[in-house]
């Protein structure tokens, strides 16, 4: 069935399988395209030349008659296949197929003795390595164990579960180990029931976790958690990043072990195990990751193409797997070499040829592989050649016009000119790579392009090719050359007045000026020819001062930068200073020191003159209010000297100290013996009503029971307004209402004592 297409591609590849010793191995390797079409086989990159042990079949399938792991001569069979297929339009190499011998190891984990109360938990566990992964059975008493107990759990890594333990699981246990390879027994174990079962309370405690594990997709993951304590507790499984686990494809083997079938990437995590007690949030953790990996596989296939020569041939293969694939591409069956015209991006994912010729026709493959698995993918690049094309363009010329500006020029093809439509001029940086590369058309009677908006100080590299209807002729012979280097450009200037004989130059830097070594600042009086400068300043000065100028004379200041290739045009400014004279005059400079202490003291003056005016009108408040009450008081002592005889000081009583005068009692007991003040005369002399002294005066009045018509006024005064008298004790005169002679007056007011 060979020949159906014409693409030369593997209808079945080689696939990794496990021998066994001695025995026969036969890798297939189909391709289908256009005869004739070889087929070979390499092993490790090494070609396999036909023997006895080792030869191809008619359907091109590879024949090993007797498998060995290690030869006589130290060579093996082991190794990775790949089966080569080639036509007249190229070659092509399958995948490779990893090829081990069948193995197994010696037990290096045997079951272990136990003995385990009535109720409980009894773990049994073998471990062997072998290839391929050996399968591990249980029995007990040299019987295969029942698997129909429920009780019972057999997980598939060798381990033997056994709850809810009873006298008749007592009994001597042991593990078979078989696989293509070979078959083996471990060591015996014996368990032991003992006793009744225990109502003491127990912990949760989980007895083995979930391990580590790494599989492949399609596989089945199987995570182990045995938990005891009493009662027993509840085993559940979630995972560490909260996402479900999900339903399908889910199993609980036995009390708490997950099973995963038919795996997926997605099924990579952290798997959590919790044996919580029953009824409560007491709880036991344990976790276990799980690592899926999937082959490599293609998302995108490389296609086929035909493109004219001198053109560009882009090839796009896209794989995905877990870990992420590598990507390496072939020419022909021979790894792949970059160069100026062949390059690799998107991590190898887009190979682009560019300005084919008829060497680059060949078979592009596109190998994909991590540690999971390897695939390949196949693509053919057809060159197209027209006879009678126009050979190439002659005598190709670039000379350099300015600092952004190259005229490229040229003459016509010596061959095949009848045909041609238009050239087409290849522009590119000489330090880019060739993907960088852009194009200019240009008409046919044309023989010359002014290429324009270049950079300046910069190589570039040129070529011409003529097209007809039919494809493009070869490129013409490839020139260099360099544009001129440029001036910086203009700087923006800015003048500021600082007096009357200084003005400041200030500038921006930006990168529009362009690489520049400094800057070259000159200034003048305007009628006059002759510059000052130039001062040269570094290109990361900002600033100049400019002094010992005269006010009296309009300034012109001019700046520019300079670099290796010349200056850069010029910023001219006009600068006056009479204006600043003028005002300097008119409004002369302050001492602001000075001000500012004059300001300070004049505040100072403000403040304490009005805390003396404040104080001058309380005191004449004062002044006022105790003058009046002063005469008010010198009043009543006239009245008292009117109508009271003058008591001898021997007669006087010596029961305390009087305040202006007589005590109350006193008075009381002359004005009863009626001798007594006109009172309308006081009236006339102070017409002011009593309530009205009491809110003016603060004076306190109080009316006697005995003596309604007659007033006594006490003052609150300073100290210095006190008559201070001594008295005798002496006898005072009986009172006519037979009150005590001795009884002090009342307190009705604040009266001051001393």
């Amino acid at each position: 069935d060979f020949g159906r297409s014409s693409e030369l591609a593997f209808v079945v590849e080689p696939s990794d399988d496990i021998a066994v010793q001695e025995q026969p191995l036969i890798l297939y390797c189909q391709v289908e395209g256009i005869q004739p079409i070889s087929i070979t086989w390499r092993k490790n990159g090494v070609m396999i030349v036909d023997s006895e042990n080792a030869f191809m079949l008619a359907n091109g399938s590879l024949y090993v008659s007797r498998f060995q792991r290690v030869r006589g001569d130290g060579s093996s069979d082991e190794g990775e296949y790949d089966c080569m297929a080639q036509n007249h339009y190229g070659l092509v190499v399958s995948r490779k197929a990893k090829i081990q011998a069948a193995t197994m190891s010696d037990f290096h984990i045997h079951p272990q003795n136990a003995v385990v109360e009535e109720g409980g938990v009894a773990r049994f566990q073998c471990q062997i390595h072998g290839l391929p992964e050996p399968v591990i059975l249980w029995h007990k008493n040299s019987m295969p164990v029942n698997t129909d107990n429920e009780r019972y759990t057999l997980l598939p890594k060798g381990v033997l579960q056994i709850t809810g333990l009873r006298a008749e699981d007592s009994g001597i246990f042991h593990c078979v180990a078989t696989n293509i390879a070979n078959v083996k027994f471990s060591r015996e174990a014996r368990l032991t029931v003992s006793g009744s079962h225990s109502t003491v309370y127990k912990d949760p405690m989980i007895l083995v976790g979930p391990e580590n594990l790494t599989l492949t997709v399609h596989q089945t993951a199987v995570l182990e958690c045995i938990a005891t304590g009493n009662p027993r507790p509840i085993v559940s499984w979630s995972r560490l990043d909260g996402r479900p686990i999900g339903v399908e494809g889910i199993q609980v083997l036995g009390t708490g072990n997950l099973m995963i079938s038919d795996l997926t990437v997605q099924h990579s995590g952290i798997y959590v195990c919790a044996a919580n007690k029953p009824g409560t949030r007491v709880r036991r953790t344990a976790q276990g990751s799980l690592v899926v990996q999937a082959p490599a596989e293609f998302v995108q296939h490389p296609q086929s193409i035909s493109r004219p020569v001198g053109t560009t041939a882009i090839f796009t293969c896209v794989a995905q797997g877990e870990p992420p694939p590598q990507i390496t591409w072939l020419r022909n069956g021979q790894i792949l070499e970059t160069s100026d015209h062949i390059k690799l991006k998107n991590n190898n994912s887009t190979l682009s040829i560019y300005g084919i010729n008829q060497a680059d026709e060949a078979i592009y493959q596109c190998l994909a592989e991590n540690s999971a698995g390897s695939t390949q993918a196949s693509a053919r690049l057809t060159v197209l050649w027209a006879d009678g094309l126009p050979s190439p363009p002659q005598g190709v010329r670039a000379e350099t016009v300015s600092a952004t500006t190259i005229q490229v020029s040229w003459e016509k093809p010596l061959q095949n000119t009848k045909e041609i439509i238009g050239y087409v001029l290849h522009i590119r940086k000489a330090a880019d790579p060739v993907e960088m590369e852009y194009q200019e058309a240009v008409s046919k009677s044309t023989f010359q392009q002014l290429v324009t908006d270049l950079e300046p100080s910069t190589s570039y590299s040129f070529y011409i090719k003529a097209y007809t209807s039919r494809g493009a002729s070869k490129a013409s012979e490839v020139t260099v050359v360099s544009t001129l280097g440029e001036v910086p450009a203009m700087p923006s200037l800015f003048i500021k007045v600082i007096n009357s004989t200084t003005v400041q130059a200030t500038w921006e830097p930006s990168i529009k000026l362009g690489q520049h070594e400094g800057f070259k600042l000159y200034y003048r009086k305007v009628h006059l020819s002759q510059y000052t400068g130039p001062v040269l300043l570094a290109s990361n000065i900002t600033a100049y001062n400019i002094t010992h100028l005269d006010a009296s004379v309009v300034y012109e200041v001019k700046l520019l930068a300079y670099n290796q290739h010349g200056d850069g045009n010029s910023t001219v400014r006009f600068v006056s200073l009479r204006e600043t004279v003028e005002r300097t005059v008119l409004n002369p400079p302050c001492d602001c020191m000075k001000d500012e202490q004059n300001n300070k003291t004049s505040t100072t003056g403000i403040i304490i003159g009005i805390h003396i005016g404040v104080t001058c009108i309380i005191f004449c408040i004062l002044f006022l209010m105790f003058g009046y009450r002063g005469r008010l008081l010198m009043c009543k002592n006239v009245q008292e000297q009117l109508s009271t005889p003058q008591i001898p000081r021997s007669q006087r009583s010596a029961t305390g100290l009087v305040l202006n005068g007589a005590t109350r009692r006193d008075r009381d007991d002359r004005d009863l013996n009626g001798k007594q003040l006109d009172m309308n005369e006081l009236e006339r002399l102070f017409p002011a009503s009593p309530s009205q002294e009491q809110q003016e005066k603060g004076i306190t009045s109080s009316h006697s029971l005995s003596a309604p018509h007659d007033e006594t006024q006490i003052s609150t005064l300073p100290l210095d307004e006190f008559s201070i008298i001594e008295e005798q004790t002496d006898p005072l005169p009986k009172n006519p209402h037979g009150s005590s002679p001795a009884a002090p007056a009342p307190d009705h007011g604040p009266a001051n004592e001393g």
